[in-house]
């Protein structure tokens, strides 16, 4: 309330002050009637001259001094009669003056209330950085984020077979604890199917059994699945989680991402914008975030008071996506078995867990479908089938790529597929 008592008592004694300057009477440095005695009285002193050399008669001396008397007398009283050369306004600034005066109040409050923060208190630099000093080092810890943030689970039922194979895992995973490989499955279909309490648990058993070998993407989903459940808080633990899987790949994306997400919510846009300018510059043009991640850099510039053009959007594709292709799977036609399947299966877990947190296009559902197929998962490569049918639906040259890749190599599929 003093902030606008305040504002409003400028506004008025500055429109004051514009009001007043209309309606005083303008001043004249010379008033008109004094350069007329200047010029009667040399025509005085000229009268005597000219009667001297002869010029004149006395007659017409006295009548010439007459005449020019008569004329000071009367621009004396002009000029007294002008008080002293001030001039008087007219009824038209009156009105003008209230108008602007007005105008100006009005006008003054109304933009500091669209372009202003009405209530917003002082915050310089140093007290702002205070803050955001503060704000770190009272982030809440994940439970209490959960508990405040979060909102309740909401799994997907997921058809009958897929549902068996994720008792299955879940089962197999109980027997075999420290199983790295079923333990980063469980925990990227747990998180696809909204279980995302049960995926936190998985995942940072994953990183205990990984122990020194976790990479920095173990890390990062790690910190996604803690920031999902604290409904997009970053907490204490996800920032931890953010800062080990830079350290141990600092190009990790998605530990960028999230860590400018960490700056926006301790009040350090500038942090946040370096941040993710550096990431969009990174990031393959086609690739889908880079759309988000261009509205949020460009938010994050002009909450840092920077000025910054967004680049034109490209038009190149992103690079491929990750799973095996059909050179992939060739070329390890020298492998053992073993050896063959391990690395089709590390591939074919990439893509299905990029799949189920970012979605993509029906070639690489298409080609996870064909990669199921070969790992002889027909089961889960229906299961797989069906939900991209569903995503698709409304594409027939998306539905053409998908039911092709379920027919190109399992009979059973070819048949349900029609």
């Amino acid at each position: 309330m003093m902030f606008w008592a305040i504002a409003a008592t400028l506004a008025l004694v500055s429109s004051g002050l514009i009001a007043a300057a209309l309606l005083r009477g303008r001043k004249h440095a010379v008033p008109h009637a004094a350069y007329d005695l200047d010029v009667y009285r040399v025509q005085l002193k000229d009268v005597d001259k000219d009667l001297a050399r002869g010029v004149i008669t006395p007659a017409e001396a006295e009548r010439v001094r007459t005449e020019v008397s008569r004329r000071i007398l009367s621009a004396d009283s002009q000029l007294r009669q002008a008080g002293a050369g001030v001039t008087q306004p007219g009824g038209g600034a009156s009105v003008l003056a209230v108008v602007l005066a007005v105008a100006l109040t009005a006008g003054a409050l109304a933009g500091y209330l669209a372009l202003g923060a009405p209530g917003y208190q002082d915050m310089p630099r140093g007290a702002r950085l205070a803050a955001s000093d503060a704000a770190r080092a009272n982030r809440l810890p994940q439970a209490e984020a959960v508990a405040r943030f979060g909102t309740p689970e909401a799994p997907i039922t997921p058809g009958e077979d897929f549902a068996q194979l994720i008792e299955q895992l879940r089962a197999a995973v109980e027997k075999r604890p420290d199983d790295v490989r079923g333990l980063a499955l469980l925990a990227r279909n747990e998180a696809g199917l909204g279980n995302t309490s049960a995926a936190i648990d998985a995942q940072t058993r994953l990183i205990a059994a990984l122990g020194d070998q976790a990479a920095g993407g173990n890390y990062a989903f790690l910190a996604d699945l803690l920031i999902t459940a604290a409904g997009g808080y970053v907490s204490k633990e996800a920032e931890a989680a953010l800062r080990t899987a830079l350290s141990k790949d600092p190009a990790q994306r998605e530990a960028r991402y999230y860590l400018g997400i960490y700056y926006d919510q301790v009040d350090r846009p500038d942090a946040a914008f370096r941040t993710w300018e550096q990431l969009l510059r990174d990031s393959p043009p086609g690739a889908i975030w880079v759309q988000q991640l261009r509205d949020m850099t460009a938010g994050a510039a002009d909450r840092a008071g920077i000025r910054y053009t967004l680049p034109p959007l490209g038009a190149s594709p992103g690079p491929a996506s990750p799973g095996p292709s059909a050179a992939d799977v060739q070329a390890a036609g020298d492998m053992t078995d073993a050896d063959r399947q391990q690395m089709i299966r590390g591939m074919v877990d990439g893509l299905m867990g990029r799949l189920a947190e970012q979605g993509g296009p029906p070639e690489d559902w298409a080609r996870l479908i064909s990669s199921l197929v070969i790992l002889g998962e027909a089961e889960r490569a229906a299961a797989i089938r069906d939900e991209a049918l569903s995503i698709f639906q409304d594409d027939p040259e998306a539905l053409k790529k998908i039911r092709a890749a379920a027919q190109s190599n399992d009979p059973q599929s070819r048949e349900t597929a029609q």
